[in-house]
């Protein structure tokens, strides 16, 4: 990383580079320069506006007057660029175009519908983890656990059937990583894009859902007008896109922090009932989603600098999560802390809008697991996953120690 520059009169300047591999390696060292040079920091490279500081992270999230998600959530403007894919209605879009969908996607992920679900996952968590054991005790623990809890109960809760499901993870990982620029990671999978986004598309449509999903929820809410038909299959597509990849990298960061914290495990086990604060922790503490553009709509202040009208702002969602002026000993996964008020599901308008669905999938599955296992325990050192927005792991070699 380039030194970072002063200039009397305007923000810090530094011509890092966020997307590069060293950092999504490891992006603590960026995060903590840019914390201390500031509440902004100009990143030269690509000419965005860095916010890293939970406050000011915090404070761009929930005003989306000012920080505006219409122009695109990645480097990409769409005031100006074409996007690779029909934007989200959700993700994508401001009030009033984000208002419709995002009440029709909040009331059918509502507490009533994911209480219906919550005996079937815990079964299916249960059913999962006994075959596991049954297999070995040795296992990778992101295929093994992480990747196929969510590819079997999710897709079922939608509505889409099993043949296919594995472009759900390449294709959302092709999302993500469009969220940053056209580097390797892009153009590596970029052949491949068209064949993931077909089957995920096709799968959108009435025709091949279920009668009692998610899906058919989202037409049934066309039928009575309360978003248009042209919309309900962008609706399902935001299901399919960000529902699976990011519940798959926040279970393995937990997994991931309990091997490598077992005293904090042996706390679970004490307590299976701090199954869901663990996992929020563990969001906090790995942020498994770790960076969002918005676009200044005018010249905006933050900190006591302009960041001028139409220009990006990125934010560090990771870096926001372990600001060691909101959290005390921010490096630490700790069961003790509230982690409540991390940004690692957004805020504001655009808050994840499935993060209570990703919540339910991660407490059945660690309930499961605290049941069986005594310990869990790193083989060999695990392998990150490179992604332009997400922090994740490829590989998760554990030994879990059953009673």
């Amino acid at each position: 990383m380039t030194d970072l520059l002063d200039r009397p009169g305007s923000p810090p300047v530094s011509d890092a580079d966020p997307f590069c591999h060293e950092v999504l390696e490891e992006p603590g060292p960026l995060q903590a320069a840019l914390r201390d040079a500031g509440p902004v920091v100009h990143l030269t490279r690509y000419d965005v506006y860095a916010l890293a500081r939970y406050e000011h992270v915090h404070a761009a999230l929930v005003n989306w007057q000012e920080f505006q998600s219409g122009a695109g959530v990645g480097l990409s403007n769409f005031r100006h660029e074409k996007p690779w894919r029909p934007p989200s209605l959700l993700l994508e879009a401001d009030p009033p175009r984000h208002d419709a969908p995002r009440r029709v996607l909040t009331a059918i992920l509502g507490p009533r519908v994911l209480r219906r679900l919550r005996e079937q996952w815990f079964a299916a968590a249960e059913q999962l983890v006994e075959r596991v054991l049954d297999e070995g005790a040795a296992l990778d623990a992101i295929p093994g656990l992480a990747e196929a809890f969510p590819l079997r109960v999710f897709p079922d809760a939608v509505g889409i059937g099993e043949e296919g499901r594995e472009n759900l993870l390449p294709y959302g990982n092709f999302a993500f990583n469009a969220f940053g620029p056209a580097n390797d990671l892009v153009v590596e999978a970029a052949p491949h894009m068209p064949r993931w986004a077909g089957w995920v598309d096709a799968q959108c449509a009435r025709d091949r859902l279920t009668a009692d999903g998610f899906g058919a929820r989202i037409w049934a809410a066309a039928d009575r007008g309360e978003i248009t038909h042209e919309q309900a299959p962008l609706v399902v597509r935001s299901l399919l896109t960000a529902g699976v990849d990011t519940t798959v990298h926040g279970l393995g960061a937990v997994l991931y922090a309990f091997a490598s914290n077992p005293g904090q495990w042996q706390r679970l086990r004490g307590r299976p009932s701090a199954a869901r604060v663990a996992f929020d922790e563990a969001v906090r503490w790995q942020s498994p989603v770790q960076t969002f553009f918005r676009t200044a709509t005018a010249d905006v202040s933050v900190g006591g600098t302009t960041i001028p009208a139409g220009k990006k702002i990125l934010m560090f969602l990771g870096a926001a999560n372990r600001d060691p002026r909101r959290w005390a000993r921010p490096d630490d996964f700790d069961l003790s802390r509230d982690p409540s008020g991390h940004v690692g599901f957004g805020m504001g308008l655009h808050q994840c809008v499935g993060q209570h669905v990703a919540r339910l999938e991660a407490e059945a599955l660690l309930t499961a697991l605290a049941r069986r296992v005594t310990r869990m325990e790193l083989t060999a050192p695990p392998i990150r996953h490179h992604n332009n927005t997400l922090r994740a792991w490829k590989s998760l070699p554990l030994h879990l120690h059953i009673r």
